[in-house]
């Protein structure tokens, strides 16, 4: 396969993960799935904006200069022949770099967040959102959920929302960083299946 199709296939997967990621991240902000009352009861990993900025927000530019490399690797960039298909699988070096910042980026946030565990109402905090656990103690023993009173499933809502995010945000940094060695295979040896006629 060639340097360029390579690359559409990697921009063709990471268009639809930047859209999940922004969804998870907007479905954080509503805790159980219930509006909250004011900000201060929403988990503070959510403001961090790991899943729209991280993941989506720097990721579409990438997918989007991934999704033009079939193109304009070929026989130059951006509708310029001079341009080069060398210099077009540099560029995307540079995006994915950009990319791979985003996704680690949502990655480490998702993470953070998971070891904190969920802001919720106990038995203890007045009616008040608080931080019950620590360190990450209560992802091995699911009976410490029972703490949080309010919102109902919020540890099942922040831990599966922010694992997807994880997951996803490992995803994109794999693909990223495979573009990066598919870019500096591209721009050493300007492989392009034969387009122009040469192939060089």
């Amino acid at each position: 396969m060639c340097s360029g199709n390579f690359a559409k296939c990697l921009g063709i997967t990471l268009i639809p993960l930047a859209i999940l990621c922004f969804l998870c991240n907007v479905l954080l902000f509503f805790p159980g799935g219930k509006t909250a009352a004011n900000n201060e009861d929403i988990t503070d990993e959510v403001w961090f904006f790991g899943g729209i900025l991280g993941s989506c927000a720097l990721m579409i530019f990438p997918a989007l200069v991934f999704l033009g490399l079939k193109n304009n690797d070929c026989c130059g960039c951006c509708g310029n022949e001079s341009c080069g298909k060398r210099f077009a699988m540099f560029f995307s070096i540079i995006f994915a770099g950009v990319g791979l910042l985003g996704a680690g980026y949502s990655f480490i946030v998702s993470a953070v967040a998971i070891n904190r565990g969920p802001k919720c109402v106990t038995a203890y905090s007045n009616g008040t959102f608080v931080y019950p656990f620590y360190d990450g103690n209560y992802l091995s023993n699911n009976t410490m959920w029972d703490e949080c009173k309010a919102p109902s499933g919020i540890v099942t809502w922040h831990l599966t929302l922010f694992s997807m995010l994880l997951i996803m945000g490992l995803v994109q940094v794999a693909l990223c960083a495979f573009q990066v060695i598919n870019g500096v295979i591209g721009t050493i040896c300007g492989d392009c299946c034969g387009c122009c006629g040469d192939g060089k």
